[in-house]
C-alpha cells in the first residue's frame, strides 16, 4: 500500500513536468546561398564556402530572408588541428567575407565565434565542414537540407 501511494506522489509531482511546453525548435530554415544555417543567435547567421574558398556570413531570419548584418562580429577557426587557420570578416552589403580562403579538405572541424554586438557575450558553433556532396539535395554535407542520417 505504502509503495504505491508513493508512487502515485512521484506521477502527480513529475505531471507538472511531462506536460510542460517544449523549448522551441526551428524547423530546417532554406539558406539563400545554399550553407548552413546556425541557430543559436538570432538573426540567424548563414555559414557558405564559397567556390573560391573564403567563406561568406549572411543574416537571415527565420523564414531564410536575408536581414541586415549589423554589428554582428564574426571569427572562424578551422582546419588542421595541429595548425588551425583564423578567418577575420570585413562587410560586403549585408554579408561578412572572410579575409582569406579556409583551408583544403574534405572534413575539417569549424569553431565559429559570434557577437551579435558590441557588449554582447560570444556564441560558440561547432561543426565538421564536410564538403563531400550529398547524393539527395546536392548540397554539400556541411550543408545538407535532408531529413536523414548524414553518415553516408
Amino acid at each position: 500500500m505504502k509503495t504505491k501511494m508513493i508512487l502515485a506522489a512521484c506521477a502527480a509531482l513529475l505531471s507538472p513536468l511531462s506536460q510542460a511546453e517544449e523549448p522551441h525548435h526551428h524547423e530546417k530554415i532554406t539558406a539563400p546561398n545554399g550553407g548552413r544555417v546556425l541557430t543559436s543567435v538570432e538573426p540567424h547567421l548563414e555559414f557558405y564556402r564559397m567556390d573560391d574558398g573564403k567563406v561568406k556570413i549572411t543574416a537571415v531570419d527565420d523564414d531564410g530572408k536575408v536581414r541586415p548584418i549589423g554589428d554582428t562580429e564574426v571569427t572562424v577557426t578551422g582546419g588542421e588541428r595541429s595548425k588551425p587557420t583564423r578567418l577575420t570578416f570585413s562587410k560586403n552589403g549585408d554579408a561578412l567575407i572572410s579575409d582569406k580562403a579556409f583551408p583544403e579538405g574534405k572534413s575539417l572541424p569549424v569553431v565559429v565565434r559570434i557577437k551579435t554586438s558590441a557588449d554582447a557575450k560570444p556564441v560558440y558553433e561547432r561543426f565538421s565542414l564536410n564538403l563531400a556532396t550529398c547524393p539527395e539535395c546536392e548540397h554539400p554535407e556541411y550543408a545538407c537540407s535532408c531529413e536523414h542520417d548524414h553518415d553516408h
